[in-house]
């Protein structure tokens, strides 16, 4: 697995990635597949606008596994902390240590920069993300409704 700076040219793969991580959320919902396709190239369209304006500078980075991208991570950070603004992973790839290795990261560049915490948000129905963050650390610091905030306070890493 590696990463790099994402380009233009990532965007079709972005908006297979928004939906590929919506699937199972929208197969409920009975829509004709062009509805279905309109509305998740409409909502990555304002996600990503909405990421590229709110968090500059930030790393937008490309996860790829033999040259082939399974994922992306989008991380902004500050003097004080690194705030993961997103992280998805193909379902096809998921469960295979590749979220844990990229929090790792993320975790080693914080405390090596100095910074006093890695901050990101959860879905409250996404289990499986959450017992991940907390296996790495993560605690809850807030429930914001749909999504709980979540922090990795490297005080608290450094003296376990």
């Amino acid at each position: 697995m590696s990463w790099r700076d994402a380009r233009n040219e990532d965007l079709p793969f972005f908006r297979r990635l928004y939906a590929d991580v919506r699937a199972t959320e929208l197969a409920a919902i009975p829509w004709p597949d062009a509805v279905r396709q309109a509305f998740l190239d409409s909502q990555f369209t304002l996600q990503h606008q909405h990421y590229t304006t709110r968090y500059q500078p930030a790393d937008y980075l490309v996860i790829e596994d033999a040259g082939s991208p399974i994922g992306r991570l989008y991380l902004y950070r500050n003097a004080v902390e690194a705030n993961v603004i997103d992280i998805a992973l193909l379902d096809a790839v998921r469960g295979r240590g590749h979220g844990s290795s990229l929090l790792r990261l993320v975790q080693r560049t914080a405390l090596r920069d100095g910074l006093q915490s890695v901050m990101l948000h959860v879905e409250q129905r996404n289990a499986g993300a959450r017992r991940l963050y907390e296996r790495m650390g993560f605690t809850v610091e807030e429930d914001i409704g749909s999504h709980l905030r979540m922090r990795w306070l490297i005080a608290a890493a450094e003296l376990s």
